[in-house]
């Protein structure tokens, strides 16, 4: 056994579960593992890390084996929830964002999994993927219906609910819980009369003052 643990893993020797879509190469690429080496030597925390970061993994688990021989690596993806758009190195970069506000590469979701996505999202960054993951995560609990979020280069953030329409919800995260549950009360009350078809824009950036703005005949 201590025999096998000094044996030198190889790229044939790098056994992935749990999805096709990726590759040992995938694996090898989106690492620093360089190959070959001692199985012992194999770092298979930080390997996962690496792995999850990269490829933008809900999770993977590795961890090295005597019998048979090799490394094995079990992998689940994410599921995305709305396509995205980000920003990167002034180029636009295309792909999926998941329930906790995740960027996904597109190359990294499996086809089946993004067929009837409805929301769109633009503008991601890294630091908007909490407020993010609360817009997306509410839909389940209430009535409205959003189709759009878009995070302007400065931050401000705005949504476009199905009926509403456009509506500025501005800088603060913290106030999303509110103005969600604002947007909601107002998709009740307008949905009874068909209100919402005279709506422009609703400006959420005071929740405690809400503003809309109708169209003028």
């Amino acid at each position: 056994m201590s025999l096998k643990t000094l044996k030198k893993v190889d790229i044939q020797d790098i056994k992935i579960s749990g999805s096709k879509l990726f590759s040992q190469k995938d694996v090898l690429n989106n690492s620093s593992l360089k190959i070959p080496i001692r199985l012992i030597f194999i770092n298979t925390y930080f390997l996962e890390k690496e792995l999850k970061h990269n490829l933008s993994l809900k999770n993977v688990y590795v961890s090295r084996q005597i019998f048979p021989f090799g490394l094995k690596v079990h992998i689940n993806t994410r599921t995305p929830v709305a396509f995205g758009e980000r920003i990167l190195n002034n180029k636009k970069i295309l792909g999926f964002i998941d329930k906790e506000g995740i960027f996904i590469d597109k190359q990294n979701v499996e086809e089946k999994k993004f067929n009837k996505l409805s929301i769109k999202v633009f503008g991601w960054k890294e630091k908007f993927k909490n407020i993010l993951s609360d817009i997306l995560i509410s839909q389940e609990n209430f009535e409205f219906e959003i189709v759009k979020i878009t995070f302007s280069t400065n931050g401000f953030l705005t949504v476009e609910e199905k009926d509403l329409k456009k509506i500025l919800l501005g800088f603060n995260p913290n106030l999303i819980n509110n103005q969600l549950q604002i947007i909601n009360n107002l998709k009740i009350k307008f949905k009874k009369n068909n209100f919402s078809q005279k709506i422009d824009n609703i400006d959420l950036t005071d929740p405690n003052k809400p503003k809309i703005k109708v169209f003028k005949p």
